[in-house]
């Protein structure tokens, strides 16, 4: 007789994880194709995924809008600047709803980049998930230590992308 498998229902991290894989599926920039979905209390709140501003062209059509970016330590990366990002889109739609993120938990695909982690202070949200890291997140994970803020990575590895 075959041995039958227990299921292993999901926790939460990983429930909300998933979600955000399904939500990166509407991104519109194939160099990072991300996701982020914001709950508290074991609820969505918020999702958001990257993409060009409202009635503008998205790369996916037009292509990508490339800037490249010098370093301190003299290294060159590459950004593209044509989208909001999957995080900058998920605080818009709270705000644009008036939903408070006072205490919520973000979902992620990649450590939130600078920018993004100074909304995400603001907005009071105390804990971020992220799926792997991006490679330009010093700043980041700097200001989330001074702010309190918890990081957590479910794999230990830098995101890979082309032109990166």
């Amino acid at each position: 007789m075959e041995e039958q498998k227990t299921y292993q229902r999901p926790s939460w991290d990983e429930y909300f994880m998933e979600v955000c894989h399904a939500i990166a599926k509407r991104a519109t920039c194939d160099r990072g194709r991300s996701g982020c979905v914001i709950a508290r209390d074991h609820q969505i709140l918020v999702t958001g995924y990257v993409g060009s501003p409202k009635g503008l062209p998205h790369c996916d059509e037009v292509g990508h809008w490339y800037k490249k970016i010098t370093h301190e330590d003299g290294s060159v990366t590459q950004h593209c600047t044509r989208t909001v990002h999957a995080e900058q889109n998920a605080i818009c739609q709270a705000a644009r709803r008036g939903v408070a993120l006072d205490g919520a938990t973000l979902y992620c695909s990649m450590t939130p980049c600078r920018t993004c982690a100074m909304l995400i202070i603001n907005c009071g949200i105390v804990r971020v998930v992220a799926e792997r890291r991006y490679h330009d997140s010093a700043d980041t994970v700097a200001m989330f230590e001074q702010a309190g803020i918890s990081l957590e990575h479910v794999h230990d590895e830098v995101q890979k992308y082309d032109r990166q």
